[in-house]
């Protein structure tokens, strides 16, 4: 079903359902597999013990879902190597760039493209990509969303490494078909006989400040209600590099987009090296006591920022938490979160109306309804196109999320 571009790279997802795809699909798995085994031994090497290093090995090097476990090794590890002095200063989009360096240095079946992503895209998250790896591995596209996804589907499903990037999220509605409908469902429909976990759509998303409603869109909440999907956001460098090499490397289809507020605005120390942080994880950000906030990507910073206001003037004590994964999101973390405060604020930029903070509200209120001290509380945009002159109104802020702190405090 992909769309199709001449040229010899393009013309591999051809191939899909032809004479000799299956035993091209098993080589490339096999090939991926020999990869995955030689960094769950980098793992072990690192200090995981040997139950660790199976779990590692049967997931092919810490891919798939992981425990809290696996969470605070790869963090452990991360801490290891800016200790080492083993890291380079990087900026977001600088973060998103490492990293594919890293895939397509790592994996010879990887290809990135879209639209003007030879040319560096215009955040410039593939800068000199084309140049180190050629122009039948890092290429433009038509500008057609619906192409593109398509396209990784095709090069997916002959068992390729596709990562193909949506120059803003709020165009990504063009492919909704390819994705909700193709590419989640592409292995349940055959019976678990093709798949396409070799298929990476990056995103940028979010408020920029002067994007209006045409690139300032946030629509995760429409893919995570699919099953088959893997949502993701990160929130700073360091978590971009390792849960977008995680991405390309699990064995589902992953949409991770990029809050594009900070691809210059937040700068961390990334370890240089190959690393990955487990998907289907939220991290403790801030640990607290009476209220928890639970928020992902730019939002975080927002949630991190009013907990340090409600500290300092009320003595309120916040617990800040990044899902980093939503889809499927870490129910279990959350949950004893909340048990433990008895509150719980859920904070996204999308509008509030069947966002994603719905989905949470719910089950919060399921599996802590005794636990609750208060209902659940929502800090989200409006039910209203994304506005340009009123983007300070919309997206929720420092100010917002503190009242809100106050209110649950109150009740």
């Amino acid at each position: 079903r992909g769309v199709l571009w001449s040229g010899r790279a393009r013309l591999r997802a051809a191939v899909g359902f032809a004479p000799g795809a299956r035993e091209l699909r098993a080589e490339r798995a096999r090939a991926r597999r020999q990869w995955s085994a030689s960094a769950s031994s980098r793992w072990a090497q690192e200090g995981e013990d040997e139950a660790a290093q199976k779990r590692g090995a049967e997931r092919g090097g810490l891919r798939g879902w992981a425990d809290e476990r696996d969470m605070a090794a790869a963090l452990e590890m991360v801490e290891r190597e800016k200790l080492r002095g083993a890291t380079r200063r990087m900026n977001l989009y600088e973060a998103v760039n490492n990293a594919l360096q890293i895939v397509l240095e790592s994996d010879p079946t990887a290809i990135v493209f879209g639209e003007d992503v030879a040319f560096g895209g215009v955040f410039r998250c593939s800068a000199s990509l084309r140049e180190q790896f050629g122009p039948d591995r890092v290429f433009n596209t038509p500008l057609s969303e619906q192409g593109i996804v398509g396209f990784g589907i095709g090069y997916a499903a002959t068992g390729g490494t596709a990562v193909a990037e949506i120059q803003f999220a709020d165009y990504i509605y063009t492919a909704f078909d390819q994705l909700v409908n193709e590419a989640a469902k592409f292995r349940y429909r055959s019976g678990g006989e093709y798949d396409v976990s070799g298929l990476t759509v990056r995103a940028p998303c979010g408020a920029v400040g002067h994007g209006g409603h045409y690139h300032s869109q946030s629509p995760e909440a429409y893919f995570c209600h699919t099953p088959g999907l893997v949502i993701v956001t990160p929130r700073e460098p360091v978590r971009a590099k390792g849960l977008l090499l995680a991405s390309v490397r699990n064995r589902n289809p992953v949409l991770f987009f990029e809050p594009k507020a900070l691809y210059r605005a937040s700068v961390a120390d990334v370890p240089e090296g190959d690393y990955e942080l487990p998907l289907g994880r939220a991290e403790l950000v801030r640990p607290g006591r009476d209220v928890t906030l639970i928020g992902w990507g730019a939002q975080v910073h927002t949630l991190v920022a009013a907990a340090q206001s409600a500290q300092d003037e009320f003595g309120i004590s916040c617990e800040v938490i990044d899902l980093m994964t939503l889809a499927p999101y870490d129910e279990d973390f959350v949950a004893k979160s909340v048990r433990r405060t008895g509150r719980a604020i859920v904070c996204h930029e999308a509008p509030r109306s069947a966002g994603l903070g719905a989905e949470i509200t719910a089950m919060i209120q399921e599996a802590c309804f005794l636990s609750l001290e208060a209902p659940v509380s929502r800090v989200c945009g409006f039910d209203t196109p994304f506005p340009l002159v009123h983007e300070e109104y919309y997206v929720p802020n420092k100010l917002r999320v503190l009242d809100a702190i106050q209110d649950i405090l109150k009740y």
